[in-house]
């Protein structure tokens, strides 16, 4: 089977490399700090922003799967030499590049996210994730590279802890009883890309010639509210419903004094005060792909998170 680079081992860093160890291939994971070995997968310690040495990490590789992502309020900063290692790396390699990108250089938008819209975002953090596509699309068009951005709404599911509404300020309080509070409309239709399908798009995307020079959304089930999705995670969990609270707009502002992260999020608080909702029916015709059905989504996601509270702090 093929050696395959996997760029960062955050929560999609990880379930992309472990996906692809199980499915027979070698696995070499990059990041800073480097990691424990596991079986297929093998981590090597650099910085990717060092052109030269993440070349010679990705000698022999299919793909590089580019998964790793600056601190959030250091993406204006950091992105532009990471990205540009990462192509240099990809073109003097070979190896398909596999982008894992976001949706947040389309901008506010009015009807459903698809992938022909325009990346029309004006805030600095849009325009950067919307610059690092299109140098990486003007490259692969130039025959320098070969690339495919895999784009994907707030991740939860199984590994998810940070950065998520559906993560550690959600499903820990709801299975304790407590209340959930949450920034922006808690009524208004959300996508939420479940973690093993953006692993699994990531797998596929390296692997189909025609999937390439483009953008595909993730496999995507049906928008829902954060307060929709709290009841069908409660229910799955089989505990009493709690109340779903909007935080004030008083109170955000209060906390992103001291909040970095809060602060960063300024930027983006359309897509929870307002429908954010991601149309995911390109890739899923072209390649026959479909999103885990939400019931499996919601039960692997209450499992996982009763087995981490309980202190089996075991992969997912």
């Amino acid at each position: 089977m093929d050696l395959h680079v996997v760029i960062g081992f955050g929560p999609a860093g990880a379930a992309t490399a472990r996906l692809l160890a199980g499915q027979g291939h070698s696995v070499r994971v990059v990041t800073r700090s480097g990691g424990r070995a596991e079986p297929g997968i093998e981590h090597v310690a650099l910085d990717a922003a060092d052109a030269g040495r993440l070349t010679e990490a990705a000698r022999g590789a299919a793909a590089i799967h580019q998964c790793a992502s600056p601190p959030y309020h250091r993406w204006t900063r950091d992105w532009p030499a990471l990205a540009a290692s990462v192509n240099q790396a990809a073109e003097a390699t070979g190896a398909v590049l596999v982008m894992l990108g976001n949706l947040y250089g389309y901008g506010p938008v009015d009807g459903e996210l698809t992938e022909d819209l325009p990346l029309a975002a004006t805030g600095p953090k849009g325009r950067v994730r919307a610059e690092l596509w299109e140098r990486a699309r003007a490259l692969h068009e130039a025959g320098r590279i070969k690339a495919v951005e895999v784009r994907a709404s707030d991740f939860f599911g199984p590994g998810v802890t940070d950065g998520g509404h559906l993560a550690s300020r959600v499903v820990p309080r709801l299975l304790d009883g407590k209340p959930v509070s949450v920034l922006g409309d808690p009524d208004v239709p959300h996508s939420w890309t479940y973690l093993p399908d953006v692993a699994a798009t990531m797998a596929q995307a390296a692997v189909l010639e025609e999937a390439w020079g483009r953008a595909w959304h993730v496999p995507t089930e049906p928008a829902l509210s954060v307060r929709e999705m709290v009841g069908r995670l409660a229910a799955q969990a089989r505990v009493e419903p709690v109340p779903v609270r909007r935080l004030p707009s008083a109170v955000v502002g209060a906390l992103s004094v001291v909040s970095p992260l809060l602060r960063e999020l300024r930027e983006i608080r359309y897509q929870f005060d307002r429908p954010f909702v991601v149309d995911s029916t390109a890739y899923r015709k072209a390649f026959t792909a479909a999103a885990t059905p939400l019931d499996e989504q919601v039960e692997a996601t209450v499992d996982w998170w009763r087995a981490r509270l309980a202190g089996d702090q075991g992969r997912p």
